[in-house]
């Protein structure tokens, strides 16, 4: 009995991997997100968002792992390297910075728990609080918050970082955070990955600022153009201005050799006129 029973979970777990190895050979971007403390409430609201856009699996990181080794794509079994928490798969035909900046956009803030570690630095702002005086003071100054009595009210002195990126947080602090309303944490799927024609693109690639990065396009194609029109190579942004340029120059030259056309005759002739008066006025002195 002990050894049909083993066969068939055995058999379950090579149709588990089957069906990932499926999924990323169909797929040509493979994401790993990291759900871990994501409420169930939340995870169906994140697959739901999804639907039509990417697919969501779970299972154990080794099946995990072993579809990533028989799919057969180069260089993807170096996602595992990016697991986290509780990693899942996202299968997707979406742009891998798509599919992030969707993620992204879908997480909310909430309080952060005991034994957490911290997404970021915990800013504690300078500004007043709905406390009444007591010993919030007392339990505010334990963590290196300035705190003191304005119009009734308990108000804060000055900006504190009560904790930094990767620090545990204690049930203290957790609590006064919550107080205090302030959020380190966000709920959502945390992708820390995804491959795409060969390539891991981590988080760190993939999140990036729009606005910043459209203004460096802007400033580069700005130094481009300037570049080409100093260097009078002709592009179809440059050409009218280069010819403009170059009429300019045709122009200043003609005049400066006193050479006649039908755009500066007028100009020559009063040219000439000027020479030949400053001629006669220094003979009549002499």
């Amino acid at each position: 009995m002990t050894q049909k029973i083993q066969a068939h979970v055995s058999e379950i777990k090579k149709q588990v991997v089957q069906e990932f190895v499926q999924l990323i050979k169909e797929h040509p971007v493979i994401a790993i997100v990291d759900v871990e403390n994501l409420p169930a409430k939340q995870l169906m609201d994140m697959r739901s968002s999804l639907r039509g856009k990417a697919h969501l699996r779970m299972t154990k990181h080794r099946l995990m792992n072993l579809a990533l080794e028989q799919s057969g794509k180069k260089g993807i079994e170096q996602l595992a390297e990016h697991f986290r928490g509780m990693p899942a798969m996202l299968f997707s035909k979406d742009n891998p910075f798509t599919l992030f900046k969707i993620l992204k956009k879908s997480k909310s803030a909430a309080p952060i728990k005991a034994g957490q570690i911290t997404p970021k630095d915990v800013l504690v702002k300078a500004g007043g609080t709905n406390f009444a005086p007591g010993p919030i003071i007392g339990e505010l100054g334990a963590f290196g918050i300035k705190a003191g009595i304005e119009g009734g009210k308990v108000a804060i002195k000055e900006d504190k970082i009560v904790a930094k990126e990767g620090d545990i947080i204690n049930a203290k602090l957790a609590g006064i955070l919550q107080r205090l309303e302030i959020y380190p944490m966000e709920i959502g799927l945390n992708l820390t990955a995804a491959y795409e024609n060969g390539q891991i693109l981590t988080k760190s690639i993939l999140d990036i600022d729009e606005d910043a990065f459209l203004e460096s396009i802007k400033q580069a194609y700005t130094d481009a153009f300037k570049l080409t029109l100093g260097l009078r190579i002709p592009t179809k942004e440059n050409i009218n201005m280069l010819i403009q340029n170059a009429h300019k120059d045709a122009s200043a030259l003609a005049i400066e050799q006193m050479i006649m056309t039908s755009e500066n005759k007028e100009q020559i002739l009063a040219k000439a006129e000027a020479q030949a008066t400053s001629l006669k006025n220094k003979t009549e002195t002499q």
